[in-house]
């Protein structure tokens, strides 16, 4: 029996990473100038970029279409996740942890192609001279909940012993 009281929670904890996020590319777009580094660690930089691609700006060269075709892909899977988040058992919170930040990171981002048509991106990690591509608190919601979900799936989705 689904337990409704797991997928509210998991709403709302993709609410908040939404909030967070927002919040995170509007203090990043008034305080940082474009592609500006601002060292805060030896390896950590606030760095404001702006992606038209996806993940490590995949297709952000594409001439544009990119930008729809990335925002219904972002719509249906929000509407997948949000549905497999509604018929989950008590059991299965790790499974709903996971789904609600993947739910509310893609939803971060979606904001971002809709309002602006490309996503905010500030936070730049480095090492010797190595930069990771840039990215945003949507993108490290979605990172931490598929790590979630394959580790609830390499367990066999058993559940984490509460009664259903």
């Amino acid at each position: 029996m689904p337990e409704r009281r797991l997928a509210i929670a998991g709403y709302g904890l993709a609410l908040l990473v939404i909030a967070l996020d927002q919040g995170s590319k509007a203090w990043a777009t008034a305080a940082l100038g474009y592609a500006q580094p601002v060292p805060v660690l030896p390896f950590f930089n606030l760095t404001l970029h702006h992606n038209t691609g996806a993940a490590f700006s995949f297709l952000s060269d594409a001439g544009g279409w990119q930008r729809w075709f990335f925002t219904a892909l972002a719509v249906v899977v929000s509407g997948a996740l949000a549905a497999w988040l509604w018929r989950l058992s008590r059991a299965e919170r790790v499974l709903a942890l996971g789904l609600s930040l993947v739910l509310g990171g893609a939803l971060g981002n979606l904001v971002d192609r809709l309002l602006h048509g490309y996503v905010v991106d500030f936070i730049s990690l480095h090492y010797a001279g190595h930069y990771f591509p840039t990215f945003n608190i949507a993108d490290s919601a979605i990172t931490v909940g598929a790590g979630l979900l394959i580790f609830d799936s390499l367990r066999g989705g058993r559940g984490d012993g509460a009664q259903a």
